[in-house]
């Protein structure tokens, strides 16, 4: 009977603690994981933030500093720009058969839509009634001189910033990228 006691008062006691415990806020969830992951201790970018002068969080990096993986080009979109990179800028890329397969496959990719595919600007937006660039091999350029004649750095600037209307193209190719389509592009010049 002592035994059936005993046992009795501990289920009772369990139950009045699980009653107990049970009734206490309900918002809380208990212990918490890795609370930083929900709780930021960092400001958003677009909130104030009481650390800087200007209130801001996202600041602009300081001046001089180059992004990461970024190659500088520091000629302006201007006509001296394009006439100061004619002179001064060179294809670092090795001109060998895997770039220049590369810079075709490109080529075909992003430029033969307007330019045509041997660069006679007769691509498939001039069938949609667009305005045809220049031919490459006959065509004269609307900066002055003959298409044939651009050197490395007159096409860089050209595909780095656009000219009439074909827009830059900096966001779709990497600048290893455009030096191996300007590759093909001298191919094409010869054509």
């Amino acid at each position: 009977m002592n035994k059936i006691r005993i046992f009795g008062a501990t289920m009772v006691t369990i139950a009045a603690a699980i009653v107990a415990t049970s009734c206490k806020d309900k918002r809380s969830t208990g212990w918490q994981y890795a609370p930083n992951m929900y709780e930021h201790i960092a400001y958003e970018y677009d909130q104030k933030n009481p650390n800087f002068k200007d209130g801001k969080t996202a600041q602009l990096p300081p001046s001089g500093t180059v992004p990461l993986g970024f190659t500088r080009f520091d000629y302006p979109n201007t006509k001296d720009g394009y006439l100061a990179a004619s002179g001064e800028v060179k294809n670092p890329i090795t001109n060998n058969q895997s770039n220049y397969k590369e810079g075709k496959l490109l080529y075909e990719h992003f430029c033969s839509p307007c330019h045509g595919l041997n660069g006679q600007g007769d691509g498939t937006v001039v069938q949609h009634g667009y305005p045809a660039p220049p031919s490459y091999s006959k065509g004269q350029s609307s900066r002055g001189g003959a298409m044939k004649d651009l050197t490395d750095g007159k096409i860089y600037h050209t595909i780095t910033y656009g000219v009439n209307a074909m827009g830059s193209y900096a966001s779709q190719l990497s600048p290893e990228e455009r030096w191996k389509v300007i590759m093909y592009v001298h191919h094409l010049q010869t054509l």
